[in-house]
């Protein structure tokens, strides 16, 4: 049977799986466990990513949690750094290299590295690491010195990272405790002794799948895709493990439009009401980067003449960078200027990103 739902009712409820609404009282790891992970290349945007989700946060607690091993840093879905629980952060990364992006023609071709010579640096940059954290001029010192590694050594300049990724995906490899402005590299075991390490992918789908649904959802099999790897996965394969949940799946219909959600959360969405919560999120939160389109649930642009312009291009960049606000479950990218006297979300709600900007500077938190 086939649950049907508006649009305003499936986005409010994701902003309450997601913990916008209401705002939670769980711990740092405890929001990124929910959402999955929290994409972390603006060490400042995680953090607020995660404090705007969660009463009494405070200054500094990302780099709390991280010291304490609550969570990992590294690179995962979509290529990206992303902090993650070391519980579960395995089975995503174990998807992540089921793609075996290094083994495709195209890169090989660019950066000049054939498999055998890839997993060489893996076997490698896992040596000198074992002892203790590096930062990344002691990594491409130590690798430059093995011979017939002196040009990939260079390579690991990049601040993209894209040679060590395949490492890191791999289980091999998260950033360390960082030195002044320098960051360092070690392993899980060594960054967290709550390291759950890596999945087989047949048994990593399962976890990634039930906590994507349980914070994006009702959602598609490709926007899960694209969450995770950018929409590299086969097709055949997807469908294959979205199949095996069998009836712990129950299909959506939002106004014509299908996706799916666990059946365990099928009476509470239906429940849900559509919500008037206004929220203030940073740059690359996970509630503004797009995963699929979707006509009601789309993203806003501010666009020429200081008007509104709809984005339904899942790779829209400005977006993720941009401070976004979140007015019943729809994100739009925050406008600088607005003509005097209007307002957007109501006069009810008039002031509430101010006051959700207020209760982040103060330190604890309280709901808007």
């Amino acid at each position: 049977m086939t649950l049907q739902v508006t649009w305003p009712q499936a986005l409010a409820w994701r902003m309450r799986r997601q913990l916008l609404d209401p705002i939670a009282r769980v711990p740092v790891d405890g929001v990124v466990r929910r959402l999955g992970a929290v994409q972390a290349q603006v060490a400042s945007s995680a953090e607020l990513a995660i404090r705007v989700r969660h009463h009494g946060s405070r200054r500094g607690e990302v780099a709390r949690a991280l010291a304490d091993g609550r969570l990992v840093k590294t690179w995962a879905m979509r290529g990206t750094l992303h902090l993650l629980t070391p519980e579960e952060g395995g089975a995503f990364l174990s998807l992540m290299a089921a793609g075996r992006s290094w083994e495709r023609p195209s890169w090989q071709k660019y950066f000049g590295m054939s498999p055998a010579r890839m997993e060489r640096l893996r076997g490698i940059v896992r040596e000198e690491i074992a002892e203790r954290p590096l930062t990344r001029e002691e990594l491409i010192d130590a690798v430059g010195r093995r011979r017939g590694f002196k040009a990939v050594a260079e390579g690991l300049r990049s601040g993209w990272g894209t040679l060590l990724k395949p490492i890191a995906w791999q289980g091999d490899l998260v950033f360390g405790p960082s030195v002044g402005t320098r960051v360092t590299f070690t392993t899980p075991q060594a960054a967290s002794s709550r390291w759950a390490g890596l999945p087989e992918p047949d048994e990593a789908a399962p976890i990634a799948i039930r906590t994507y649904l349980g914070a994006y959802g009702p959602a598609t099999v490709e926007a899960f895709s694209f969450w995770v790897a950018g929409g590299w996965f086969s097709r055949a394969r997807l469908r294959g493990w979205f199949a095996e949940f069998g009836d712990a799946l129950v299909e959506v219909d939002i106004e014509g439009e299908q996706a799916w959600i666990l059946a365990e959360h099928a009476d509470e969405l239906s429940a849900t009401r559509p919500t008037a919560a206004v929220r203030l999120l940073p740059g690359f939160d996970p509630c503004c980067i797009p995963h699929r389109r979707e006509p009601d649930g789309g993203l806003d642009l501010p666009g020429r003449r200081r008007r509104w312009r709809r984005v339904r291009d899942v790779g829209a960049r400005r977006v993720r960078r941009a401070d976004c606000l979140v007015h019943r479950g729809r994100t739009r990218a925050a406008p600088r200027h607005r003509r005097r006297g209007r307002n957007p979300f109501g006069a009810s709600r008039r002031g509430a990103p101010t006051r959700c900007a207020e209760r982040l500077s103060r330190g604890p938190a309280s709901d808007p």
